[in-house]
């Protein structure tokens, strides 16, 4: 199966446009910094460049993964993996069945319960045993949902 990387690709930037938005001081940039406990001033003297390299990479890590979760044809191949005699199969169903359910709104949903049943969990159980509040919860999962939705929506249509 063909896969778009450079849509992939283009998807793992989401989480930094998203991120320029969503925590910004007139969204929800103040209120998350004072539920996480963030003084603006030490975060001033933060490495921009290590922050946002690591963001950067860490975000392509995850733009990977949502094929796997987005395209119901992915993994189709794996099944039959090292059964030679399925290969025409294969490609006859690929070539069948390759492009359904392959757009922005069906990629959408499927990054939205990513995000809700993946996403939403793994802080809710760190922000626990962080001491951390209901709004650092709501506010970073919510981001993570929005992300992961829109990651899924563009791998859907485009990859």
């Amino acid at each position: 199966m063909q896969i778009n990387w450079l849509a992939v690709f283009g998807a793992a930037l989401v989480p930094l446009v998203v991120g320029m938005i969503w925590y910004n001081k007139n969204v929800f940039g103040t209120v998350w910094m004072k539920a996480a406990g963030v003084d603006p001033e030490q975060a001033k003297k933060s490495n921009m460049w290590i922050i946002f390299g690591t963001t950067i990479l860490m975000s392509v890590m995850l733009a990977m993964m949502v094929p796997s979760i987005v395209i119901h044809q992915f993994h189709v191949g794996s099944v039959f993996q090292g059964d030679d005699s399925m290969k025409g199969f294969i490609e006859d169903f690929l070539t069948k069945y390759g492009s359904r359910f392959r757009s922005f709104k069906h990629g959408a949903l499927h990054g939205t319960i990513a995000g809700v049943f993946m996403a939403l969990p793994v802080l809710t159980i760190n922000s626990l045993f962080e001491g951390k509040s209901f709004k650092y919860v709501a506010i970073n999962a919510g981001y993570w949902i929005v992300c992961l939705a829109i990651m899924g929506g563009i791998v859907g249509q485009f990859a």
